[in-house]
């Protein structure tokens, strides 16, 4: 069965070696109850760790049924302890975090049986080694006597054809050890029983070979019992532990030993609320520097505005309107987008507004002061009280109308502040976010004017360009144009009456021509008949058309709006979901242009974020490391029991995701609670708006390859020694 040729063992200690045993020469086979006896130091446990395969030889050879060990790997070892050692230790080795029952059953769920088909086998191993009454009970509380056989019945609960039993009496009373001796003289009918002891007398009746050490050499080998020669050992075909008792192992190891538990879970709770917090406050200070910069295109540089237009260059219909309002983070649309950016200014001797124009009827807030307007001149203000301007003085001023330096528009009238909204908003401008909520009838001058003000007006008469401005008069008939006398000189003194000017409008939407007929001429004498007007010098270079065809020119669909959201962290999902829609967008926040200043800061904070992320990861690695420092001993007791690498590295995966996914999802039950009020906690508060579905998924996955790592690391250091000494380390 197994046979040592000229075997030595030494170690190796700060540049000493020692002894364990040397040149030792010894054959055991089947049915032999062999007893190994010499006093300490002599060699004998190392000699049974060898034999056992829980330690490495140095020097011969050790043949099993024949084959040869010196090639043997760390694998082909497990492979031989799995299927041919049952060992008891002096120390138990057993999980004293386990029932008498699971530390049993332990051995059967590792060699690959199923929890449902070995209950009946572990009732039957407990009752037989007399713990009924401790079955349920931790081993930690039992007595040496009872540990040594929950030890016995493990390793019966293997059997497998060779039993190693390392002083499986020192600790027991005399009688409890006459009973363990009996059972393993039973035992060694049909196995290949080896026990080491001090006290030979105690085991003499039952042994059939006595072997004594003497200073790491065998100085006796005697018969004392002859046995019958017993046939090659039958082996049983273990199969790899199944995927069920692997989650079931992992489960009840991160449960089993409270304060290791608590300590992992904190471990994880605090990388997982470390990171969050880091990655969160990192990602407002992007957002917050998204928001920083300047546009030399646009005037108002709200980063929570979005412009908008369709794909296919159509105008906007009120069907797309009512389509955008009903994306959930919309708070309001200017439908005339040049209105945002062009600006309308009203003045007076004792103060002025500027600000962007708003519809009258998109107003749906309560006034702070006044009353709703109740004609077409009369207006609302809303702004934030920070603004000098916006003091109860300005409340029933009249205001001058200025058309942005716009000379066609000859209608001059006041507007009457009647209320006024005080908003909370912050901002470094109060242009961009002072509102003048006017009348359908104004509003649609202020469209006028701002579509000439982003149009090119162009004049061909006999087919050359003219350098005359256009501009409307209600005296002027539909179809027809007043010119002054001066336009003769255009047609080499041909008169002009009749004749066809055509006027042309372009700007980036749209591209429309209307042809007039001259039908007067206006001189200094007949200027105000004809016209209303007065001043000749100041109208001789303008051609004036009937108010109808200039609105025609100028009152077009609109063609571009500014889509404005609750929050500017929401522009970009509201962007997709305009983009969904066929509809071109365009961020004003990521038109900003920064200084070199501010990207040399938000490079520096990217550097800093990422050092003390992976601090952070590199700290809590190494802690956690040494918690699972106590596992040590589980992970080197089930090595020894037969458990390969790979079952150690799943089984720890298993523990380590189990706590970080209660910590991680602990900590975003928290979170939950503090979204919904539950608790408040501000910091936490802030700072998770800045995250998305996206970065918690990113952290997980951080979690678990941190876990995945460290269980990889943590079971690779066991198995850089053998099974004994990785065990005597941590004992």
């Amino acid at each position: 069965m197994i046979r040592l040729k000229n075997v030595s063992k030494f170690y190796y200690s700060k540049g000493v070696i020692a002894s364990g045993f040397t040149k030792v020469n010894l054959k055991l086979d089947m049915g032999e109850f062999v007893a190994i006896t010499g006093e300490s130091g002599s060699g004998k446990s190392t000699l049974l760790n060898v034999i056992s395969g829980l330690d490495s030889y140095e020097e011969g050879e050790m043949y099993i049924n024949g084959e040869e060990t010196s090639h043997y790997t760390e694998k082909d070892f497990e492979n031989y302890r799995r299927t041919y050692i049952g060992n008891i230790f002096q120390s138990f080795n057993l999980v004293n975090s386990y029932s008498v029952y699971q530390n049993i059953e332990l051995i059967l769920l590792l060699n690959g049986e199923k929890k449902k088909d070995i209950k009946d086998k572990v009732n039957e191993l407990i009752q037989k080694v007399g713990l009924e009454k401790f079955k349920n009970t931790k081993v930690s509380k039992l007595s040496g006597g009872q540990k040594q056989r929950v030890a016995i019945a493990r390793a019966l609960a293997k059997d497998t054809p060779i039993i190693i039993a390392d002083e499986p009496t020192g600790n027991l009373d005399e009688k409890s050890a006459k009973e363990v001796i009996q059972l393993l003289s039973q035992i060694a009918k049909d196995k290949l029983v080896i026990v080491v002891t001090h006290n030979y007398e105690q085991v003499e009746p039952y042994v059939t070979r006595k072997i004594k050490m003497h200073d790491g050499k065998i100085i006796e080998d005697k018969v004392i019992r002859p046995v019958e020669k017993q046939k090659n050992p039958k082996t049983h075909t273990y199969k790899n532990i199944t995927f069920a008792n692997k989650i079931r192992l992992g489960i009840r190891n991160a449960f089993n030993i409270i304060p290791k538990f608590l300590l992992v879970f904190a471990v994880y709770f605090f990388i997982t609320s470390a990171l969050l917090s880091e990655y969160a406050s990192f990602k407002k200070e992007e957002h917050l520097s998204s928001l920083e910069g300047y546009n030399w295109v646009f005037t108002d540089l709200s980063t929570n505005r979005i412009v908008v237009k369709k794909e296919n260059g159509e105008p906007f219909l009120d069907a797309d309107y009512q389509k955008i309002e009903e994306i959930e983070a919309v708070k309001s649309i200017s439908k005339n987008d040049l209105l945002v950016d062009g600006k309308i200014y009203l003045n007076s001797d004792v103060s002025y507004v500027y600000g962007t124009a708003m519809e009258l009827n998109t107003f749906d807030k309560e006034l702070d002061l006044g009353r709703m307007p109740t004609n077409d001149y009369e207006i609302i203000i809303e702004g934030s009280p920070d603004y000098y301007f916006m003091s109860e003085e300005l409340l029933n001023s009249e205001l001058n109308r200025e058309d942005l330096n716009t000379a066609q528009i000859k209608e001059d009238y006041k507007l009457k502040v009647v209320g006024m909204k005080y908003t909370e908003e912050e901002t470094n401008s109060y242009s961009s976010s002072t509102k003048i909520y006017v009348s359908d009838k104004v509003m649609k001058d202020i469209e006028k004017e701002i579509n000439e003000r982003y149009s090119t007006i162009k004049t061909l008469y006999q087919n050359q360009y003219t350098s005359y401005l256009v501009a409307p008069n209600e005296n002027v008939p539909v179809g027809k144009a007043y010119v002054s006398q001066e336009f003769e000189y255009l047609a080499e003194n041909v008169n002009p009456i009749d004749k066809t000017i055509e006027i042309e409008v372009e700007n980036m939407y749209y591209d429309e021509k209307l042809n007039v007929t001259i039908d007067k001429i206006y001189t200094k004498n007949n200027l105000e008949t004809l016209l209303k007007l007065k001043d000749y010098e100041e109208n001789a270079s303008t051609i004036f058309i009937s108010t109808q065809d200039y609105d025609n020119l100028f009152n077009k669909n609109v063609y571009q709006s500014s889509v404005f959201v609750e929050d500017s962290r929401e522009v970009e999902e509201v962007a997709k979901e305009l983009q969904d829609m066929g509809i071109q967008t365009l961020a004003i926040k990521d038109t900003l242009v920064s200084s070199g200043t501010s990207e040399i800061l938000r490079i520096f904070k990217t550097v800093v974020t990422i050092v003390v992320v992976v601090a952070l990861l590199f700290v809590s690695y190494f802690i956690i490391k040494i918690i699972l420092k106590s596992r040590n001993v589980y992970f080197s007791t089930i090595r020894m029991l037969g458990a390969t690498k790979k079952i150690c590295k799943n089984l720890l995966v298993i523990e380590l995701f189990v706590v970080s996914n209660l910590a991680f999802f602990a900590f975003i039950g928290l979170i939950l609670l503090v979204q919904n009020n539950v608790i408040t906690i501000d910091y936490l508060n802030n700072l998770i708006t800045y995250l998305s579905i996206r970065d918690y998924i990113l952290l997980y996955v951080i979690l678990i390859l941190m876990s995945y790592i460290t269980s990889l690391k943590f079971a690779k250091s066991i198995f850089k020694k053998t099974a004994i000494n990785a065990y005597k380390e941590e004992v």
